[in-house]
């Protein structure tokens, strides 16, 4: 029988994780079996104590570190791996999930040998959404985050399609995407030994989507299903527009672009971060210039 294992990361945000785990608890496991992993990542508040529950069945993996969301997600990811997954779902901890979305991913993939990775359709939570004073109350929870990803190669944007629009069956179609989206990634074993895990250099943003190319590369699909479903509370953990964000977003934008861009492209991104590096943000500065000078991982990250 196959089997799944579900990787959760946990840092700081019991509550998100306990939430996430009961939507799982309620999961349809039928024609395969489920293993769950949460991955603390050396959290400093009471997490292990909240998340632990008798009624609820998963594996706990304690970090002696913040290892961020790439390394983090590679200690469970090699767990499953060693104890026989077939397939491994990274899931965030700020989402919940439709009961039947491992069996529709699964049905859906049984279509394509080469399959490499998928995400399914992204809701934002009710009342998480961006702008949801736009929004009728019946629209609330129907809001699209991600259906499908793409890459602005031009400018060395990922972003996801059909962000912010009320879903109304424009994106319906099992199709391949440029990359899927470690908010949750279901990810085959097959890739995964051939490709490798995500890249610890990044330790958050943009792993997902450098993952997502080097299984492209290697011959496998990476496919969007809407057929299953998720609802994400965006940006928990991390914060649009804080320090933090500023930080991993310019220093891995230059990684991911100097490794997959185009020349012309390149170039352009050099001249653009010789110009961020006077009018930027502190901490857009501070990424610049760790990225020439190499540190990476945490880099200067406090």
């Amino acid at each position: 029988m196959v089997k799944v294992f579900v990787v959760i990361l946990n840092w700081n945000r019991p509550d998100d994780t306990v939430e996430c785990l009961e939507s799982i608890n309620r999961l349809s496991v039928v024609g395969y079996q489920l293993s769950v992993v949460v991955v603390d990542n050396a959290s400093s508040d009471d997490s292990i104590e909240k998340i632990q529950n008798d009624k609820l069945k998963f594996k706990i993996i304690e970090n002696k570190e913040n290892l961020g969301f790439a390394g983090g997600n590679n200690v469970g990811i090699k767990y499953a791996i060693k104890n026989g997954a077939d397939y491994v779902m990274v899931l965030n901890n700020d989402t919940i999930v439709h009961p039947d979305l491992v069996l529709r991913i699964i049905e859906a993939t049984k279509k394509h040998s080469n399959f490499g990775v998928a995400s399914p359709k992204i809701y934002f939570e009710r009342e998480f959404e961006f702008h949801k004073e736009r929004y009728k109350k019946d629209d609330l929870g129907k809001v699209i985050w991600y259906a499908g990803g793409q890459i602005d190669w031009d400018n060395v944007y990922g972003k996801t399609r059909g962000v912010d629009e009320v879903d109304k069956g424009r994106y319906d179609e099992v199709e391949e995407t440029d990359f899927a989206t470690g908010t949750c990634m279901f990810l085959s074993r097959k890739a995964l030994e051939k490709v490798g895990l995500f890249d610890e250099k990044y330790f958050m943003y943009y792993e997902d989507t450098d993952l997502s190319l080097r299984i492209k590369k290697a011959g496998f699909k990476v496919l969007y299903i809407p057929k299953a479903v998720v609802w994400h509370k965006v940006a928990q953990s991390s914060g649009i527009g804080s320090k933090l964000n500023d930080y991993f977003t310019t220093r891995n934008r230059l990684l991911f672009g100097m490794r997959y861009a185009r020349l012309r492209t390149r170039f352009a991104l050099y001249k653009e971060s010789l110009r961020l590096l006077v009018t930027a943000r502190e901490w857009q500065k501070r990424g610049i210039l760790d990225f020439y000078f190499g540190r990476f991982g945490k880099g200067s990250w406090e």
